[in-house]
């Protein structure tokens, strides 16, 4: 009987920049968490987030910022959005996106894997991003907008923005932070803060998405604030394949 085959494994790349043995190696997956109807627990998409599996960048902040600072996020962010999609080619796509995407030029590209996604494709960024980037994003979201891919704002109220911005650039989807629903009770200020944030984005014809619900009373309150859609580990965790989310929950 022949011996069996033994694979040895590939050392690591002496001399390499952490940046460039990740993407050498791809060094880096992808989990997904659901993104749920509140009327009616239909899972309406899922969000793509990036894991590092590099032992140099242990943590997806660390990967991004690396990536940043070495000029190939516009590289990295291509290569996550490919295996994203490749993992869940069944429904829409939340993908996350750092400004300097959008000074890379990568996501016009016609061979992008986001114009190959038979389901609505929606790129997140932070609240802030549009004010430093507001000439970039307004121009490449017009752009993509033409192709099916629409943007949703993230992050939504951790820090000042100027919605004014915002509303220029029509998001589908507005996100709220989860400091906003962490904690939530029943006709409280925060109560009433989500409730005049949901409004408004509906009047920009916005849909909302409440971030971060980990109790069954944030479920409750953040529908009744009129949030269309919810995310959280009380939903479901992050995980590849994307998880089932079991519905109704108490």
């Amino acid at each position: 009987m022949s011996s069996p085959l033994v694979f040895a494994p590939r050392p690591a790349a002496e001399g390499l920049d952490p940046i460039d043995q990740v993407l050498a190696e791809r060094q880096y997956r992808i989990v997904y968490q659901p993104i749920v109807d509140l009327a009616s627990g239909r899972v309406v998409g899922n969000e793509a987030l990036a894991r590092s599996s590099s032992p140099r960048l242990a943590g997806t902040l660390e990967l991004i910022d690396a990536a940043v600072r070495a000029g190939r996020m516009g590289e990295l962010g291509r290569e996550l959005r490919g295996l994203a999609l490749a993992g869940c080619p069944d429904t829409a796509i939340w993908v996350n996106i750092v400004p300097q995407e959008f000074d890379a030029g990568y996501l016009v590209r016609p061979d992008d894997p986001i114009f190959r996604h038979r389901h609505p494709i929606y790129l997140e960024i932070t609240e802030s991003a549009p004010l430093e980037y507001f000439e970039q994003c307004h121009f490449i979201l017009d752009e993509l907008r033409t192709r099916g891919v629409f943007l949703a704002v993230d992050d939504f109220g951790a820090g000042y923005s100027n919605f004014k911005y915002i509303a220029d650039l029509r998001p589908a989807i507005i996100k709220l932070d989860r400091k906003l629903i962490a904690g939530i009770k029943p006709f409280s200020r925060q109560f009433r803060l989500v409730r005049a944030i949901v409004h408004l984005a509906h009047q920009m014809g916005a849909k909302v998405v409440a971030e971060g619900i980990e109790s069954a009373e944030e479920l409750h309150l953040v529908r009744d604030g009129g949030a269309d859609y919810g995310q959280g580990y009380f939903l479901a965790y992050p995980a590849a394949p994307p998880p089932r989310v079991p519905w109704p929950l108490s």
